[in-house]
């Protein structure tokens, strides 16, 4: 990753100030059109769900051709905040965790012995992800490890696929404020010769006797 180019798109975009938070704006900021980075601002999102408040903010992606040169591979630089505001939860044990992570369905979390906020993004080739491409399940999932330290993650798609990608995730061990920040956590995809999409998802789980999920979708956007 490179920090001059990171730095120079965010002195770009305080110049050129970010219109209304609904609408999803991309602007090339780059004199080479083969070389072209895509800066894509994204608006932040709220969902209030049983005994926590999920907020994300500070959401954005910068787009760049695949280094392969080969039509079918591209590179996505995301970043953000996800927080959880948890008013009430049971007092847990950190593992084991019993669920499916990542089965089809699970929206990429698992319930283990501990409430956990979880965020990343949902990515697709050649598919709008909507909620209906969302609750058809996807056909696998990875996990970005240290995404906020500079991690990386290649992810071979292909037409009609949808897969998670896993940001990182924090424990929630009492009631209060959670929250989970990544800066240009990169994700490689290679294989989708078609359009792909992307869409960012946090999901915070409480567990105990009144279990609960509360998930909240971050805005679609084009990643080529």
């Amino acid at each position: 990753m490179s920090e001059n180019r990171t730095n120079g798109l965010r002195r770009g975009v305080r110049v050129a100030g970010v219109g209304a938070a609904a609408v999803v704006a991309m602007g090339l900021f780059s004199t080479g059109a083969a070389n072209a980075d895509t800066f894509v601002p994204l608006p932040d999102g709220q969902k209030v769900g049983p005994n926590a408040t999920v907020t994300r903010t500070g959401e954005h992606a910068l787009i760049s051709p695949s280094l392969a040169a080969n039509g079918a591979g591209r590179v996505v630089w995301v970043s953000g905040n996800a927080s959880a505001d948890v008013s009430v939860t049971p007092e847990g044990e950190v593992g084991p965790y019993n669920g499916a992570a990542n089965a089809p369905g699970t929206n990429n979390s698992s319930t283990h012995g501990v409430s956990a906020l979880t965020t990343g993004y949902i990515i697709g080739c050649q598919v709008s992800i909507a909620s209906d491409a969302i609750s058809a399940g996807v056909s696998g999932g990875v996990n970005l490890s240290g995404g906020s330290l500079g991690g990386s993650i290649g992810l071979n798609l292909g037409p009609g696929e949808v897969k998670f990608v896993s940001i990182d995730s924090k424990d929630i061990l009492k009631p209060g404020v959670y929250s989970v920040e990544y800066q240009d956590a990169e994700i490689q995809i290679q294989g989708c010769a078609g359009y792909a999409q992307a869409r960012a998802y946090t999901v915070v789980e409480i567990i105990g006797d009144h279990y609960s999920k509360t998930t909240l979708y971050g805005a679609p956007f084009s990643i080529g």
